[in-house]
Order: structure tokens, then sequence, then C-alpha cells
């Protein structure tokens, strides 16, 4: 199995031991405390559940800035965005060495991390705007990204965190949600060795599945993993329990026996195109896949990256050796009416535009709503009947 990310072992930051998650709990009622943001307690779990190894806490200002100018903290570890943890007001924990963070997402703002503050910075507006222009390729306000990113207020917290709990993302989806290391523990009860990661935040229709079949059978592997994020999406996006459902119903009918893992991971999409992909390359290494497939717009939103984008900044921007996961480059994928099957359209160089079955998002979003199922050839009819429930219950 590939090893982590930037050292031998994981070294996620939730605390296993009882005594001392005890001991933490009591402390916390007497720290000074804050609330995050949605976007900085996403980072909290991501580095609870080892995702984010090697890291120990969030960023500080001239790591935020090396990180999104060069991809490389200011020690010189690859890493592709910045982890972050930016609140508006600090008045609450002025002057305090060691703070409780407490979570935004959950009634009552339970504790969340406890924090040893190594500073506190205040970014300006320039500083922002460079973050989010290598960051996100734009400063556009309506990209949600960058609107996210902007929003978050201008107080810089960096420092170690130890994690007390994984948000609402262990109660919510008790059956999806793992840590890097819960699934790095069951690759190795299966026997898996060579896996390869699919991530996704949409139900998967009958090319994404048939894209994973390819890339299983290509580069041999043991199994897939089938990995949905759970946190924030921007409006109109599926929720997480619809796509759950779904998913798991496509991969019981759909897939052999022991050859997919469906889970999930605690992070808001950032619509990052190309950065995220990096990011999701480095968090799926860290939980032991030797592959993530990386298909067309990956990651992205509107007409703000190339279709290739995620897949040209492996070779432009990922100097050799910094990650040891592999990219399985995937192209547009969709039904041949010609060879009655799903396939990548560079693979099939004397097809035309017309004989493939091709839906759009909006269409396919119309039809669901109006209670009429896309065609076979694009969504297995048992995964359509629970979209079309959902649609038509808005």
């Amino acid at each position: 199995m590939v090893r982590p990310h930037g050292s031998a072992q994981l070294q996620p930051r939730f605390v296993y031991d009882s005594e001392r998650h005890h001991e933490l709990m009591h402390e916390a009622e007497s720290l000074p405390s804050i609330v995050i943001s949605s976007a900085a307690a996403a980072n909290a779990v991501m580095l609870g559940a080892g995702y984010f190894n090697p890291l120990h806490g969030y960023m500080n200002l001239a790591d935020a800035m090396s990180v999104a100018e060069t991809l490389r903290t200011v020690d010189g570890l690859f890493w592709p965005v910045p982890v972050l943890n930016m609140v508006e007001d600090v008045s609450a924990i002025e002057g305090a060495s060691r703070i409780a963070l407490r979570d935004p997402n959950v009634e009552g703002n339970p504790v969340l991390a406890i924090m040893d503050v190594a500073a506190i910075e205040t970014v300006a507006d320039e500083q922002i705007n460079t973050m989010a222009e290598h960051i996100f390729g734009t400063v556009d306000d309506k990209h949600p990204g960058v609107a996210t990113f902007k929003s978050a207020g201008r107080k810089l917290l960096s420092g170690s965190i130890e994690v007390l709990n994984f948000s609402y993302f262990q109660s919510d989806f008790p059956d999806t949600f793992r840590t890097a290391v819960e699934i790095r523990n069951e690759f190795v009860e299966r026997g898996w060795n060579k896996v390869v990661a699919f991530q996704t935040r949409n139900p998967m229709h009958r090319a994404h599945e048939e894209l994973c079949k390819m890339a299983l059978e290509d580069v041999d592997a043991d199994g897939v993993l089938i990995h949905m994020l759970l946190g924030k999406l921007k409006p109109g996006d599926i929720p997480a329990t619809v796509r759950d459902a779904s998913i798991r119903k496509m991969v019981e009918l759909y897939f052999p026996a022991n050859t997919v893992m469906v889970t999930g991971y605690g992070f808001d999409m950032l619509y990052a195109g190309p950065r995220e992909a990096v990011l999701h390359a480095v968090f799926r290494q860290n939980c032991g896949c030797s592959h993530l497939i990386v298909g067309r717009d990956h990651a992205g939103v509107g007409d703000y990256y190339g279709a290739f984008d995620a897949q040209t900044i492996f070779d432009q921007q990922v100097p050799e050796g910094a990650l040891e996961i592999e990219i399985f480059r995937a192209d547009h994928t969709a039904y041949s009416k010609k060879l009655n099957k799903v396939v990548m359209m560079r693979d099939v160089p004397d097809h035309t535009k017309e004989d493939f079955i091709l839906l759009s998002g909006t269409k396919v979003r119309e039809m669901l709503g109006d209670g009429i199922a896309p065609p076979q050839e694009f969504s297995r009819p048992e995964v359509a009947q629970i979209l079309m429930d959902y649609y038509q219950s808005l």
C-alpha cells in the first residue's frame, strides 16, 4: 500500500486516548473559545481524520501565501491549498495561547477542537486576492469558492490542534463517514493493495459507473473507493443523503461483490478545479489509494476552468516524486449507440456527436423533476427512481 503523504505513518489529530480526550473536554470548559467558520471546521475534521497528514494544524500567513503561490510550505512540504482558520473577530480570545474551537454546524456550538495559538495575524485584502487568484484561478465573487474564501474574515489563527469530535459527519452519516485511518485499516482487512479512488459530489450515472469499472480493469486494481464529499455544497447541488442512497443502490446492483467501498469524508467543497484535484490526490494517498480518477472538469464550477486543467496541473505544477499516488486520466464518457456500451470519447475517433447519448445536467434535472426517467443508457432505472423521488419532493 502507498505510504501517507509526508510521513511514514498517518498522524491523525483526533484524540483517540479516552483519558486524554476526557481531560481535554474538561479543560475546554475553562478556555476562551470562538465559533469558527464552516470551512475551518471542515479543515479540523480533515486534520482529525488523518486526511491532511502530515499537517498538525492550521497554517500561518507565511505558509498560506507560500502554498498558494508555490504549492509548498515555507519548510518545503508539497501542499496544494492553504489549510486555514480565518475569523472576523478575535476579541473573545485576544492574548490567549490556548483556546477551544466551537463548531458552527452543530446546535449549541460544541467544542470541536483545542488549539495552541501560535499566532493571530491580520490578512490584507491584497493577500486575500493573491491567494484566491492562485487557489481558484479567479477573484470573481460569483465563483462560490471565492465568495466563501473572501467572506471568512481577515484574522488568521495558526497553530496545532487536537480534535475532539468529527462534527455532524459521524452522526448524520454513520454508515458512510470514514477517517483515513479507518479506510487504510479496511484495505488491509480486505487484502487490497492497489485501489482506485473515485471522487464525487454528485449522484453517479451510468458513465461514472463504467468509468470506475474501466479504471479498475486498466490498472488491475483490487478495488474502487467511491469517496463522496459530505460537507457543504453550493445551492442546487443534490444533498449527501440522496446521493449516498443512489450510489449505494448502484453499487449493490451493478458492481461485482467485494470490488467497491462506498465511503465519505467531512469537507466543504471548494470548487477550486485543478488545485482541488491535487488536494484530492493528497488525501486519497493518505487513505492508501494508489490511483485517483481525474476526469473532465474535476472539482470545477461554471466555466472557470478548462475541461482538462485538473489533469494538466499534475504535469505542470506537481514536481516529480511529490506524490506516490498516480492519476488515472479520464476523458468525457458516454454511451455509444454504435457500440452499445459506455466509452471514453477519445477512444472512438470515428464517432460523431450523434453517435452518443448525451444529456445536459439541466435537461436531466428537468426530466427527473417531471417524473421522467432518463434513458437506461444514461442512468440506471433504480438510481433514477431515487433521484425522481427527491426532485419531486422539492
